[in-house]
């Protein structure tokens, strides 16, 4: 044991501080913009403070040492565009990513959310929310007719609770996932469903130095009661592509997948007027159909205008 002088001279045992200052490898639940809560594997959590703009964000795998948090590697990210052009990251290490829909949800919005998913490394699913009312179970014949090769549907009630069976045990395979969805398509609804006391404990953390209820609370992480995590993104409603070039979208919009790739003459195809193009030929066959190639060259022609501008603002600088 080691000794240290106190005020009057005489010896007393140094402070263990062993405890305090051991590192211990633990995950992001939860962020509050100035505070993160790290959960560890013996169930202790802790809240640890941070910069604002840390970087760190729910889901990440981090190492705490004292009141110093260290960041391993991430195996995917999720980030997203909003209005206004800024781009966020959301959450990390994530394998899933819902896309919740209902009817009148945007035109475009099911495609860009798909394929940023893809390029992100994360598996997307959609649910069919209000299912219940007929106007939304007109939708399903459209969509499993465009989508069902490609992912999974889920066609729910959240508000009954009716259909929510499957996509419990789909998260009970260890997913960890998130939802994106629209104003009024019930993705809060859909939370509370899948996790009962996410409210209560969305309250709980909300309150930490009195603050209001979600007022700092940027993300949260919970433990489905059947197996599997969901991560709640307050705010989280618009999807703005991220970074998706020209190539991911050949390689990874919904309903050109039989084509591949290497099928088109060129391995860099556009999928526009080039000779030797397979999605053309199949376009003609009508194996792809005519309303799928619009809304193909509608997020193509977003894609390029975006990139035409990018470079004319480097050139200018």
């Amino acid at each position: 044991m080691k000794f240290e002088r106190n005020k009057t001279g005489r010896p007393c045992p140094a402070p263990d501080l062993t405890a305090i200052d051991r590192a211990r490898e633990g995950l992001i639940v939860a962020h509050h913009g100035i505070a993160v809560e790290v959960l560890f594997d013996d169930g202790e959590r802790r809240i640890v403070r941070v910069k604002r703009n840390s970087g760190h964000v729910v889901g990440d795998n981090v190492v705490v040492s004292g009141e110093v948090l260290r960041q391993l590697p991430r195996t995917t990210e999720l980030r997203r565009r909003d209005a206004r052009g800024g781009i966020h990251l959301v959450a990390a290490n994530l394998d899933v990513l819902g896309i919740v829909l209902a009817p009148r949800s945007p035109s475009g919005f099911i495609d860009r959310a798909i394929v940023s998913a893809l390029v992100a490394g994360l598996k997307p699913f959609l649910v069919l929310n209000k299912f219940d009312l007929e106007e939304t179970a007109e939708l399903l014949a459209p969509l499993e007719s465009t989508y069902s090769r490609s992912l999974p549907i889920f066609p729910l009630s959240a508000a009954s609770g009716s259909g929510l069976a499957p996509l419990q045990l789909f998260f009970s395979e260890g997913h960890r996932g998130a939802f994106v969805g629209t104003t009024g398509v019930g993705k809060s609804s859909l939370l509370n469903a899948l996790c009962p006391e996410i409210d209560l404990k969305v309250g709980e953390v909300s309150n930490y130095k009195s603050q209001g209820r979600h007022t700092t609370t940027v993300s949260t992480l919970h433990a489905l009661p059947g197996g599997g995590e969901l991560v709640d993104t307050p705010g989280f409603r618009d999807f703005g592509l991220v970074d998706i070039t020209v190539a991911d979208l050949a390689e990874y919009f919904p309903g050109f997948e039989e084509h591949g790739q290497n099928d088109c003459r060129f391995s860099d195809c556009r999928h526009r007027s080039e000779p030797g193009c397979a999605v053309n030929e199949m376009v003609k066959q009508g194996r792809i159909t005519a309303e799928r190639y619009a809304a193909y060259q509608e997020i193509l022609d977003e894609i390029e205008a975006s990139v035409a501008e990018s470079r004319s603002r480097n050139w200018k600088n």
